[in-house]
C-alpha cells in the first residue's frame, strides 16, 4: 500500500514543496512546486520574506491535493521569528548573513569563555548562531515566543507551539548533556527559559491543519503535520544511502555540513580547536560535522555572470588543471553577499594574489578554484572528522545540489582519497518524508532500514580517486 506525505524544504535560495510515496520497495519523489528565497535588504538589515515563503507553503499544500496523510517541514538551521504575548510575528526573521553580530559574538564567547560554551553545547564557534544572534536583537524584550523557521511555519498551519529538537540543537543554547535549553546561556543573553516552547522529537505529532489552512489550501480532510528533523541537514543526512557505519558525508547546497554519524558527542579540546559541532540527529545520534561556506561561492559568483550556463562554467573549469588555486572557503572575507562589498569573483582573486598563488582571471580559472577549494575543504574536514571521533571512513557520501556536480565529485574523491557516492539530490526533502511516513507508523524500521530503502530505490553515481596526493 503506498503512503503520500508532502515533505516541505526550505533552503536559503528557495523553497519546494514536494510528494513522497512511500512503500515497502518503492520510495518516489515528485516536486509539485519551487518558490523562490532570499535574504532582502530593508535599510541596513538583511530580512527573510517569511510570510512570501508561508504563501508558498499554502500553494505548495494546494497544488499537492487530497490524499495526503501528512505534512513535514524542513529548512535552514539558526534563524528565527519574535511572536509577542498575542502570537503575532514582531518583524521579519533576520537572515543569519547580516553582520550584527560580527563584533558582538567574539566578546560574547570569551565573556562566557570558549572551553565552556563547547563543553555545555558541543557546537562549533560561528558568529550567526542563535545565541549571538539573540544578543544583537533589540526586539528580544518585547517577544513571548521565540521560534526557529520551520517551528514558526508549523505554528501558522496547526497553532502548535514548539521547538523541534534536530534544529534546537543548532542554536548553542542547548545543553548537550541535559537534552534542554541552559539557563545559563539564555541569562547572558538576557532570554527568559519561556521564550522556548518545549522541544519536539522527529516523528512526533504537530496538530491538524487549521480550518482557515484547510480552506486556504483548498483541502477539506484533516491533514495532521508531523515533526520531522526540521533542520535540513539532520534530514539529510537521513537520506544518505549508506550501508553500515564507516562513512563520511557531505551535505552540498549553499552551505556545506561535512562530517560523520556518531552515538555519542566528542567535546574534547582537540575537538573545540577544530571547530567541530556534535548537533542532534534522528533516533539519538550525533552529527558530528564542520560547517564549510559551500557553493555559496559560485552562486556569488554566477550572479556576476549572468547569463553563463552552470554546464558551461563547469566544462571550462574542468579544462584547466587541478589545485592550481585554492582558498579556504570559510575565511570570513567569503561570507557577505556580493552587494555589501566587493564581488566575489573580485574576492577570491584577491585572496589568491594575497597568499601568493597563482590568480585565476576568467570565469572558468575562478569556477575550477572554487571546486577545488570545496574538495580540499572536505578533505580536511573529514581527515579531522576521523583524527578526532577514532571512525574510520571507508567512502564519502555527496548529497543535495552539489551531487549533481560531477567536477565537484570528482575533484571530491581526488583529494580524500575514498570513493565517492553521488546523490540522491534531494536528499533534504526524502529524509524529510521517511521521517514522516515512520512517524504516522506508514514506514517500520530504523536508521539502517530507511537508508537500505533510499540505496535501493534513488539513482546514485559512483567516483574513484583518480589522484590521491593532489591536494597534498
Amino acid at each position: 500500500m503506498s503512503t503520500a506525505v508532502a515533505a516541505v524544504d526550505l533552503g536559503a535560495s528557495s523553497g519546494r514543496v514536494m510528494v513522497g510515496r512511500v512503500e515497502p520497495d518503492r520510495l518516489t519523489l515528485a516536486e509539485v512546486t519551487r518558490f523562490r528565497n532570499g535574504a532582502i535588504r530593508v535599510h541596513d538589515t538583511l530580512h527573510w520574506d517569511v510570510l512570501r515563503l508561508y504563501r508558498g507553503v499554502l500553494d505548495g499544500l494546494r497544488a499537492a491535493g487530497p490524499g495526503m496523510a501528512s505534512v513535514g517541514i524542513d529548512s535552514w538551521a539558526v534563524d528565527y521569528g519574535l511572536l509577542d504575548e498575542t502570537g503575532a510575528l514582531i518583524g521579519n526573521p533576520v537572515s543569519h548573513r547580516d553582520d550584527r553580530t560580527r563584533e558582538i559574538a567574539p566578546r560574547l564567547r570569551d565573556a562566557i569563555g570558549a572551553d565552556t560554551l563547547y563543553e555545555t553545547t558541543g557546537l562549533q564557534y560561528l558568529p550567526f548562531n542563535t545565541l549571538y544572534q539573540l544578543a544583537a536583537e533589540p526586539r528580544l524584550a518585547r517577544a513571548s515566543t521565540l521560534l526557529l523557521i520551520p517551528d514558526l511555519l508549523t505554528y501558522w498551519l496547526t497553532g502548535d507551539l514548539g521547538t523541534e529538537y534536530t534544529n534546537a540543537s543548532t542554536t548553542q543554547l542547548l545543553d548537550i548533556h541535559t537534552g534542554q535549553f541552559s539557563p545559563t546561556l539564555l541569562a547572558h543573553v538576557s532570554a527568559r527559559p519561556s521564550l522556548f516552547p518545549p522541544l519536539r522529537q522527529p516523528g512526533s505529532g504537530r496538530g491538524d491543519l487549521l480550518p482557515h489552512v484547510l480552506a486556504a489550501t483548498g483541502l477539506s480532510d484533516r491533514l495532521p503535520v508531523t515533526a520531522v528533523a526540521s533542520h535540513d541537514t539532520a534530514s539529510a543526512v537521513v537520506g544518505v544511502p549508506a550501508a553500515g557505519e564507516r562513512f563520511g558525508y557531505v551535505s552540498c547546497g549553499t552551505w556545506s555540513l561535512v562530517g560523520i554519524e556518531l552515538t555519542a558527542p566528542v567535546l574534547s579540546a582537540e575537538s573545540r580547536a577544530a571547530n567541530f559541532a556534535n548537533e542532534g540527529g534522528v533516533d539519538g545520534t550525533v552529527r558530528y560535522l564542520r560547517n564549510v561556506m559551500g557553493l555559496w561561492l559560485l552562486q556569488e559568483c554566477r550572479r556576476v555572470w549572468a547569463g553563463v550556463p552552470l554546464d558551461a562554467l563547469l566544462a571550462e573549469a574542468a579544462a584547466h588543471a587541478g589545485f592550481g588555486a585554492v582558498v579556504d572557503p570559510d575565511d570570513a572575507v567569503f561570507l557577505p553577499p556580493n552587494e555589501a562589498g566587493a564581488d566575489m569573483p573580485t574576492r577570491i582573486a584577491d585572496y589568491c594574489a594575497r597568499t601568493g598563488q597563482p590568480v585565476p582571471r576568467t570565469p572558468g580559472e575562478i569556477t575550477r578554484c572554487v571546486v577545488d577549494s570545496l574538495a580540499a575543504a572536505y578533505r580536511r574536514a573529514l581527515d579531522d572528522a576521523r583524527r578526532l571521533s577514532g571512525r574510520d571512513i571507508d567512502v564519502v557520501h555527496i548529497v543535495g545540489g552539489g551531487s549533481r556536480n560531477a567536477l565537484l565529485c570528482q575533484a571530491t574523491a581526488d583529494a580524500c582519497g575514498l570513493p565517492v557516492v553521488a546523490g540522491p539530490v534531494e536528499a533534504a526533502a526524502l529524509g524529510n518524508v521517511l521521517v514522516q511516513a515512520r512517524g504516522i507508523g506508514a514506514l517500520p524500521g530504523d536508521l539502517p532500514v530507511l537508508r537500505d530503502l533510499v540505496r535501493r530505490t534513488q539513482p546514485l553515481r559512483r567516483y574513484r580517486p583518480r589522484n590521491a596526493s593532489a591536494v597534498a
